[in-house]
């Protein structure tokens, strides 16, 4: 059977469309550069979804399950490679995403004959400095992008541009505490336009939500799912930077959200 050009492209369209409707089904994940580190934070039902990869890279994402380990596993076996045969100093995320990972998701969403990947991905990368953190989303389609002091990741770009209203104006002086409470506002946003909207009504829905629209989400949500903060601490003397936070601490922490 021979494929025109016709075909191909509505196969793709297809296959965004799916892929698409499943990530909207995803809660989603927000990332934090703050004075002390950087923090990935989420809200989930049973999985867990932050990972470290590195000495100073964090993974999550939201999609299908099979293919969020699928990419962690990746990850993790091509940095501790890279760390073996070259050096430590030549992990980077930016390569993880840039060279390793994006190729072959690339490759799956191009082939019409397999099923698409069905995962948004967010790698953070703890820098000396808070001006040196970076965070890469990584997509389905194996496009990916590099942004500075926060990023987001949800099940649409509509969702994400309403999380990204409650974290304009953090910088390299947002302390751990200020920077969590901003993230979970943020996810509340991404989640209440991820789950409370279709793909027609994106265009028409409000801007923002108030502050007590996500708090009254954000208390809903908690009552059946779990809060989840991993860290990459600037300053530990541990041997490990990474540090997933317990369930009292993370609630020490949303208490004054509730």
């Amino acid at each position: 059977m021979v494929y025109s050009p016709y075909d191909f492209n509505e196969a793709n369209r297809h296959r965004v469309d799916f892929v698409e409707g499943k990530l909207r089904e995803g809660s989603p994940v927000v990332g934090i550069s703050f004075d002390g580190g950087l923090l990935l934070l989420t809200v989930r039902k049973t999985q867990r979804k932050i990972f470290e990869i590195y000495d100073r890279i964090l993974f999550s994402a939201l999609g299908q399950q099979a293919d969020i380990e699928a990419i962690r596993v990746a990850a993790i076996d091509v940095a501790h490679r890279e760390g073996f045969e070259r050096s430590p100093d030549d992990v980077t995320a930016q390569r993880l995403v840039g060279f390793a990972l994006s190729p072959p998701l690339k490759r799956v969403f191009g082939d019409v004959m397999s099923s698409p990947a069905v995962i948004r991905g967010l790698f953070g990368e703890l820098g000396d400095t808070p001006e040196k953190d970076a965070f890469f989303l990584l997509n389905y389609d194996g496009e990916f992008q590099q942004m500075n002091g926060f990023a987001v990741v949800a099940g649409s770009a509509a969702a994400e541009d309403k999380m990204s209203l409650w974290l304009v104006g953090l910088d390299e002086k947002t302390t751990f505490e200020n920077a969590v409470l901003l993230g979970f506002k943020a996810w509340a946003a991404g989640s209440m336009s991820s789950t409370d909207a279709s793909p027609d009504e994106d265009a028409d829905a409000p801007a923002e939500f108030s502050e007590e629209q996500v708090l009254k989400h954000l208390r809903e949500s908690l009552k059946s799912g779990t809060a989840e903060i991993g860290v990459l601490d600037r300053f530990t003397s541990r041997e490990s930077r990474f540090r997933l936070l317990g369930d009292k601490e993370v609630a020490g922490l949303i208490k004054g959200l509730k």
